[in-house]
């Protein structure tokens, strides 16, 4: 009977402290260190009990947080990411160990049984600590080849705690240049369209090959057109996160049947060309529009030259543009 009674009263002791969430599985050892440590400090048997391990928890935690926002080595950041979660382990472990020793304390002629069990758990801890010990000395091990692949990356973590105003400043000047550079890349790719005679429009650059390209009422491409087609070929390896919409027109001259067909053969030869050329088929869509949006009158030779093209507009740096 004795025994019976025992049981619910060491049961209620230990569960009180020792539990915890769950935390879903695939995410990381920092996300798993926080959400331990989120569910420890939510726990005031742990907060009361064992204070100073969950605070010695919580600054660990801190230094695993300012390591990944540094852009730290991951190995470093696992490694402080674990070593904070077995100190919020500890620091459950003590407060369940202190919260039996409040038991034992209460329990009167059950005291020396829940003091064995308390020593249990203390021993356990004790074995969690050589346990953490020793991947902790893994992990310095892995850290310290990392730190030869990179010294300065060693560098930089061995300065962590000299990280302020100066991080601050290398950080402005790091923007700085990335805007220069993103500003170098922009003259760059707008000096390559104006070499191809591009224009810039409300759905963006657009580059136009004339009629001159095809032998007349032919899609063929001539050798001419190839060449032209290459450089194309060679701006989108260059910027392979742009895309291209491929559009053919003809003049008013001929059956609109003929014309519709002409112009997306035309403009489908020039996306063959660039597939041959090496640019995914993914990246480029083809459309013939015949004698619509004409770019000047057909009454005359020189009109009707003008609207026999192929038009290749080139996408923003998301690869989005804007429909006609």
């Amino acid at each position: 009977m004795k025994t019976h009674r025992k049981q619910p009263l060491i049961l209620i002791a230990f569960a009180a402290v020792a539990a915890c969430v769950t935390v879903p599985a695939g995410i990381s050892p920092l996300e798993q260190a926080r959400a331990d440590y989120s569910n420890a400090q939510a726990n005031p048997q742990v907060t009361s009990l064992a204070a100073s391990e969950l605070r010695q928890a919580g600054d660990t935690l801190e230094r695993a947080n300012a390591a990944s926002s540094k852009g730290e080595d991951r190995v470093i950041v696992d490694h402080l990411a674990y070593v904070a979660d077995q100190q919020v382990k500890i620091a459950q472990e003590t407060a369940t160990q202190k919260a039996a020793e409040l038991a034992i304390a209460n329990a009167g002629t059950e005291r020396n049984e829940v003091r064995l069990d308390a020593r249990t758990r203390e021993a356990e801890m004790a074995q969690r600590n050589a346990e953490s010990s020793q991947r902790q000395s893994e992990a310095s091990q892995r850290s310290a080849e990392a730190s030869q692949r990179s010294a300065e990356a060693s560098q930089r973590r061995s300065e962590a705690s000299q990280r302020s105003a100066e991080d601050a400043q290398q950080n402005a000047q790091y923007a700085r240049m990335q805007t220069m550079d993103a500003e170098n890349r922009n003259r760059t790719l707008e000096m390559q369209l104006r070499e191809m005679d591009a224009r810039k429009t409300d759905r963006g650059m657009v580059i136009t090959l004339g009629d001159v390209l095809f032998d007349t009422n032919q899609s063929h491409l001539k050798a001419g057109g190839v060449r032209n087609v290459q450089k194309l070929a060679d701006f989108f390896k260059q910027y392979p996160q742009r895309t291209a919409l491929i559009e053919g027109f003809t003049d008013s001259t001929g059956g609109a049947t003929h014309n519709m067909e002409l112009s997306f053969e035309r403009a489908g030869s020039v996306r063959t060309a660039l597939l041959d050329m090496g640019i995914d088929k993914d990246r480029m869509s083809s459309r013939g529009y015949g004698e619509s949006y004409p770019v000047a009158g057909n009454d005359t030779a020189a009109g009707r030259q003008l609207n026999r093209r192929v038009e290749i507009v080139v996408s923003d740096d998301t690869g989005k543009i804007a429909p006609r």
